[in-house]
């Protein structure tokens, strides 16, 4: 037998390395240290920065947040303090209710908060308003349209405003009407300024008319001079001839030449009166200017079916003044009075004279018409005024100039029963300047 040759298997042999000794070892410790300190400190300046980005991010959206904040309570301040008013309608609601207004939104209308919140936007329109406008809004919100106008308004109490109302609908990132913002600017002051400015040109226009009418009037009179001047010396002729005979025929030729006469003078003083000379001052009883001004207007008196009652004061004294203007004015307020009194049942026109004071004269025209509506008495002597429809509103306007010439005052007030009564006052003693 071959002796078997039993093998053992090969070991592996680990050959570890030397350990390091001396200082060498202490080399290598040292770096592996330094190794792990420097990875760790990285690992802490990574979750430093991270936390740091995270914390600015943070500071970022706070101040984002802050800002917008800001913003809205800047234009929430804005609307809350701009005097136009402001009010935002839900689209989405059919009865399209109010669901902000500002506080000038409330003063314009005179609505509360609680009556307008959440209350249909045309609610507050009354049963006065212009209908066809406001279904004209209706129909434009409906139509998602803008809306653009000026119209008459009522407040709660009724009070009547003129507002510019625009109103724009407001869409979401879909591009859907999601609200309508509107804003009311109130323009009733502008109204009446535009309404003043066309007084005033119909007031131009009117002095351009009675300009030409002044012109008309001065050639009128010079050419009615004329024949007065022919008429009085037909009767002047027709006394002589009748002299010592038909004593009452020369009478009657007596009234026509003094009517003649006076209004001769009438038209002398009237082309005087255009032509803007000064007054002519001289000595005056006030109550014989009174009647012969009566005596003048006896005529219209009688047509009209009135009388005429005098309360003369005797105790008066002379005064200086224009006999014709004064006249003027007499007879324009006794016209004013008769007119008055035309659709009155009441027959009786009073005049009185009578002291003041001491050096003052009082003339006063009382009627018992209908006396002088409240809103006409602010502007009774302004330039132009009237109520007459086919008066020029210069009357009683040109009485009050003649009576202040004169150093007086012309007023008005209405009687404690019935009626007006117009007045004025003539000082006794004119200063030196007149």
């Amino acid at each position: 037998m071959k002796n078997k040759i039993i093998r053992k298997p090969r070991q592996t042999r680990v050959i570890l390395p030397e350990k390091p000794k001396g200082p060498l070892l202490n080399i290598r410790i040292r770096n592996n240290l330094e190794e792990k300190v420097r990875q760790q400190t990285d690992e802490l300046k990574i979750r430093e920065g991270q936390l740091k980005l995270g914390a600015d991010r943070e500071k970022l959206g706070a101040d984002r947040e802050k800002i917008a904040e800001e913003q809205i309570h800047i234009r929430t301040k804005a609307m809350e303090s701009t005097l136009d008013g402001i009010f935002i309608i839900d689209a989405k609601k059919a009865d399209f209710p109010i669901i902000y207004a500002n506080p000038s939104f409330f003063n314009l209308t005179g609505y509360s908060k609680s009556e307008v919140m959440g209350k249909s936007y045309f609610l507050l329109y009354g049963f006065d308003a212009n209908l066809r406008i406001v279904e004209e809004i209706k129909q434009t919100l409906h139509q998602g349209k803008s809306f653009h106008g000026e119209m008459l308004n009522f407040k709660k109490n009724g009070e009547k405003y003129w507002c510019l109302l625009r109103i724009a609908p407001v869409r979401n990132a879909k591009g859907i009407i999601t609200h309508y913002v509107g804003i009311k600017t109130d323009t009733s002051l502008m109204k009446q300024r535009d309404s003043e400015i066309e007084e005033q040109r119909e007031e131009l226009l009117h002095v351009t008319r009675v300009g030409k009418l002044a012109e008309f009037v001065s050639s009128l009179a010079h050419e009615i001079s004329q024949p007065l001047t022919a008429i009085l010396s037909y009767a002047q002729a027709a006394q002589r001839m009748l002299k010592d005979r038909e004593p009452q025929l020369r009478e009657i030729l007596q009234y026509i030449i003094n009517d003649d006469q006076r209004a001769a003078e009438v038209i002398r003083r009237l082309r005087s009166l255009l032509k803007k000379n000064k007054p002519t001052f001289e000595t005056l009883d006030i109550n014989t200017l009174t009647n012969d001004t009566v005596t003048l207007i006896m005529p219209h008196i009688t047509a009209k079916n009135k009388v005429i009652r005098l309360e003369l004061d005797s105790n008066l004294i002379t005064i200086q003044g224009d006999r014709i203007q004064l006249q003027q004015v007499l007879l324009n307020l006794i016209s004013n009075s008769l007119e008055a009194m035309e659709d009155s049942d009441s027959r009786e026109l009073l005049i009185r004279t009578s002291l003041k004071d001491a050096d003052t004269i009082l003339v006063q025209v009382k009627d018992s018409g209908c006396g002088i509506p409240e809103e006409n008495k602010p502007k009774l002597f302004a330039h132009f005024f009237t109520s007459k429809p086919d008066g020029l509103g210069m009357g009683l306007s040109i009485s009050r100039s003649i009576v202040e010439a004169h150093g007086g005052h012309l007023e008005a007030e209405n009687n404690p029963d019935r009626g007006a009564t117009f007045y004025f006052t003539i000082p006794i003693h004119m200063k030196s300047d007149r």
